[in-house]
Order: structure tokens, then C-alpha cells, then sequence
């Protein structure tokens, strides 16, 4: 989805939402006839349903065929498309007090893929019926009156986040198995995605599985958590997932996830984030060439990926807007945590009074139970504008998964700021690039060679100020060879800033790592990056 996309699903239809209390609500059978026995009771509606609705749509064919919108529709262009809006007297889930809204999406446009979308209320799931009065069409005026039952392209749901007495978006699900939501203080950036299927091949045959249909709970009036069911299909695998949203500072997301295979999955992206870097103070060189006319000098949703390993290291691995694609991974077993991270909360960075990258939120996930031997996979691809999103991230296990057997995996999301509460470390708030000598000296520059430098502050940084020579960087390089360090107390950010001088392969690409430590006692997160020579 492009940034305008985005910023338009925030911003462009933002919709205060109402009460429609008993909207798609379950019609209460007729009592049996005299002298028949009734029929049986049926069970409360759960997440199992789900599930075997999963098993069963993968044990037939996918089918990819779609019904065909109409083509007053299909060739919306996005304008017109925004111009049709949920009317928001007519929002549902509100019924009896309770504080959640639900909104549906009309099709049109880039979403031309219907999806049915129902509501639960006392254990009965009963479908949303489309009918046009449910849209205010503004200036989109259409020749033919609209089918009826055609479904949606998805929804939102509002909740009283930032005030008590209001009603703020707080997630949506729109196109594919994309989702977003929010936690306090924040606006849209980045997204998840249900599953991930060939991310990173340069031959285009990554997989998109959809979410093809929802079931939403309806919370009573004391509940403060929305439970939402999907079914996802694709040609390779159809699955059952459960997301219970706790709306808050952070809004934690807990999910659960069951797949179903039609064929085995070599490269299964379980937990996957999609976001955007474009510009940013550790690649400016790299743009250069590309001559961007830009009076910003950083923009993107998200500026790092941030680790937590199964042995404790906290890893930063600076994102950046590459010349070509390029792919990297962090071996893990059992990895604790990963996300990306918008660090970087300074309005004055971004000078975007607009779209406030500022307040882009975080996205930080952890496993529930353990996931075994794999890798987190950052796929960065180069951009030329801030409209695409080129960054993707997602854990592959490195294990198949099996064609016809159950897999099930379970995570919880978090929605936060710039993710300082995680650890207690030295955080790299910092990575800038520059030639490896000094300027005005009588050191030849070589083609082969170059600077980093980071800016490592927070955790015990501004203790060891007044003592840095008690202070150790431990720097090395795959691929490459470190050929001098430099540590420089940093007061303006009561930190300390680490120089490192590599001598780059010129035929591969060379991993650059640096902590800081005083004696055994680790002092901060590991910044890790990668560098390649480029003769384009």
C-alpha cells in the first residue's frame, strides 16, 4: 500500500463512529412444532470453527477464480475510491453500551478481492449483508445500481484510545493479510501481516495469502479487548488465526495462528512486518547519486530492526534505502524478540508537518512458546520515493514445513514508541558513514575502505563519561578487516561515539559489529550493519 494509501486510510476517511445496536444481529430460531422434537443446541462459535474451516478449505483446491466487480468499480482510480465512506450512524459492535465501533471498507480501486466479514454476538456467527445504504458515495456517482451481497474489501474498528470521551481508529485489516493498529499517541507507519510466503526472490513468485474472512466478537459493554477470527488461504496454505487486541498505551496484540499446507513451505515468513525507509542520516551518501530533490532530510516509518536473542544480545541493525536489493539474516534458536523500530522521535528530523513520522509507531513481537532454529529475515529493496514500501521482515524457520500436517505458531505484538523500555542498555541512537581518514591529513584515501560511526547513549553511558578510558569497544568484521577503532565522549548526547575504520572486500558484502564493554559487563546493544562496494 503506498503512503498516500495510507495516509488517506487515516486521515482521509476518518470517521467519527456511532451506535447501531442490533445490526446483523442472529434472529432467534422458532420454538419446534408441537409434538417434534427441537432441534439440538449448537455450540458457541470459537476459534475451533475456525479452524476446521481452515482444514477443509485446504483439502480442496485453491481457487483463485473471483467474482467480477463491476466495472463503475474497478476503474475507480483512488480519489474516487476515498470518496466512498462508511456512514458512521451506521457503525456496528456498539450496541449495549459497549465502547468498540466497527467500520467496513467498500471494494474499489486497488481492492478488488471481496471479503465476508461477520459478527458474533451470544456464541452465533451471522454474515454482514453489503447494501449501498451503508456508504455515503460523495461525488462517486455510478450509471447502475450496485449488486447487492458482494462483500467488503475490509473494516476498522474505533475505541476511545487517546480520550475517554472520544472514538479513534484503533486497527484495521485491509488488502491481503495486511493489518495495523495503534496504541496512545500514535498514527499510522508501518504494518503486519498474517503470513509471509517467498519474500526476497528475485524472480517474483512471492505468494500473497489473503484473509478471505473475519468473524468479530461482539464485546459487552465491560470489555476492553476485541477478539477478531481470520481465515487466510493461498495457493500453498490455508489457516485459522485469532487476534485478541487490548487497546492501550501499547496495545498488545495476542495471536494464534494455525496453518494447513497444500504443499510443503520452504519459505514461510511467520510474523512478518512490510514498512518504509527512504531517506536517513546513516545513507545520505548512498542518495547522492540518485540526486533526490528533497527538503527533508529523513523520512520512513521505521529506522531499525532491533533483536533479542535466545543468549541475551540485544542486536540494532540500522535500516537503509539500498542501490539494489539486497537481503540479510541473524541466525536465532528460539529467538525472544525482534520488530521494527522507529527510534528517531524528533519533529526537526523529518520538518513533515503533514505526516508526523515522529509519531509512527514500533512494532515489537515475541513468541509465545519456542520456535526453534531459524533466521530473522530483513529484506531491504531500493526506493525512489517515499510512496513504497521497502523494507520487510518476518523469523524462517529453517525447517520445511510439511505438506497435509497442522503447523501452529503463537506471538504477541506490541504497538509502541521508540521501544526504550525493552532493555536497559547503551542504545545506538546514531550511524553515520564517512571516508576512513581525516580530513586535511596526508593519508591517501583509499576505494576500499570506510568510517562508521556510532552514536551509542542512555542505559550507563553518562556514568562512565567522566571515566572513558574504563570503556572498551569490541569491534569486528566478516568479510572485511578492522583496521582501527576510535571512542570520543559525546556530552551533547551524554554518550559516547565509536569510530571504526574497515577495510571492505570489494567482491562481497562485509558485516560490521561493535558493542561496548567495561571489563566483563556488557554496556550496550550490538549495532550490526553490512557494506558493500557498488560500481554501478
Amino acid at each position: 500500500m503506498t503512503e498516500l494509501d495510507r495516509r488517506t486510510l487515516i486521515a482521509g476517511l476518518a470517521i467519527s463512529a456511532a451506535s447501531l445496536s442490533g445490526e446483523a444481529h442472529a434472529q432467534t430460531p422458532a420454538p419446534g412444532a408441537q409434538g417434534q422434537r427441537p432441534a439440538p443446541p449448537q455450540s458457541a462459535f470459537s476459534f475451533d470453527d475456525v479452524v476446521r474451516r481452515a482444514r477443509d478449505v485446504s483439502s480442496a483446491p485453491y481457487e483463485s477464480a473471483v467474482q467480477p466487480l463491476p466495472e463503475q468499480l474497478t476503474r475507480l482510480d483512488f480519489d474516487g475510491w476515498r470518496e466512498i465512506r462508511f456512514r458512521s450512524d451506521r457503525s456496528m459492535l456498539g450496541g449495549a453500551g459497549g465502547k468498540f465501533r466497527l467500520q467496513l471498507f467498500h471494494l474499489g480501486h486497488l481492492f478488488l478481492k471481496p471479503v465476508t466479514i461477520n459478527i458474533v454476538r451470544d456464541g452465533v456467527a451471522t454474515p454482514i449483508p453489503y447494501t449501498a445504504s451503508l456508504f455515503d458515495y460523495g461525488r462517486a456517482k455510478f450509471d447502475k445500481p450496485l449488486p447487492v451481497n458482494m462483500g467488503f474489501a475490509g473494516f476498522r474498528v474505533h475505541y476511545p484510545l487517546n480520550d475517554p470521551r472520544g472514538s479513534d481508529e484503533l486497527l484495521s485489516f485491509i488488502g491481503s493479510s495486511y493489518f495495523r493498529w495503534l496504541g496512545r499517541a500514535q498514527k499510522y507507519g508501518l504494518s503486519a501481516r498474517g503470513l509471509a510466503l517467498g519474500t526476497g526472490l528475485l524472480d517474483n513468485k512471492e505468494e500473497f495469502p489473503f484473509f478471505r474472512e473475519f468473524w468479530l466478537d461482539t464485546p459487552d459493554a465491560n470489555t476492553d479487548s476485541i477478539t477478531i477470527y481470520a481465515l487466510l488461504d493461498s495457493p500453498s496454505v490455508s489457516g485459522a488465526y485469532k487476534f485478541v487486541f487490548h487497546p492501550g498505551p501499547d496495545s498488545p496484540v495476542d495471536i494464534e495462528a494455525t496453518l494447513f499446507p497444500r504443499k510443503p513451505l520452504e519459505l514461510l515468513g511467520m510474523a512478518p512486518l512490510t514498512s518504509m525507509y527512504f531517506l536517513g542520516e546513516n545513507d545520505r551518501h548512498m542518495n547522492a547519486p540518485n540526486k533526490y530533490d528533497e527538503f527533508r532530510a529523513e523520512l520512513h516509518d521505521s529506522d531499525g530492526l532491533l533483536v533479542h536473542t535466545e543468549k541475551g544480545e540485544w542486536i540494532w541493525r540500522p535500516l537503509r534505502n539500498p542501490l539494489i536489493q539486497e537481503v540479510h539474516n541473524v541466525a536465532v534458536t528460539d529467538v525472544r524478540g525482534f520488530g521494527l523500530m522507529q527510534r528517531d522521535r524528533r519533529f526537526e528530523h523529518y520538518q513533515d508537518i503533514e505526516l508526523a513520522y515522529e509519531e509512527r509507531p514500533s512494532y515489537w513481537i515475541e513468541p509465545i512458546g519456542k520456535w526453534g532454529e531459524g533466521r530473522i529475515e530483513l529484506i531491504e529493496l531500493a526506493t525512489r520515493d517515499e510512496t513504497f514500501d521497502n523494507i520487510i521482515v518476518a523469523f524462517v524457520p529453517n525447517k520445511t514445513i510439511e505438506a497435509g500436517k497442522p503447523f501452529n505458531f503463537a506471538y504477541r505484538m506490541r504497538s509502541m514508541a521508540d521501544g526504550g523500555e525493552l532493555h536497559r542498555l547503551g542504545r545506538t541512537i546514531h550511524t553515520f558513514t564517512a571516508p576512513a581518514f581525516a580530513l586535511g591529513s596526508a593519508e591517501a584515501q583509499r576505494a576500499d575502505t570506510r568510517r562508521f560511526m556510532i552514536d551509542f547513549a542512555e542505559g550507563d553511558m553518562a556514568y562512565y563519561l567522566n571515566q572513558p578510558n574504563s570503556v572498551e569497544i569490541v569491534a569486528s568484521a566478516i568479510d572485511g578487516k578492522v583496521l582501527r577503532t576510535f571512542l570520543v565522549p559525546n556530552p551533547a548526547i551524554k554518550g559516547f561515539r565509536v569510530m571504526i575504520d574497515v577495510e571492505l572486500d570489494p567482491k562481497k558484502i562485509t558485516y560490521v559489529k561493535c558493542h561496548l564493554r567495561n571489563g566483563p559487563r556488557v554496556l550496550t546493544e550490538t549495532w550490526s550493519w553490512s557494506w558493500k562496494i557498488y560500481n554501478l
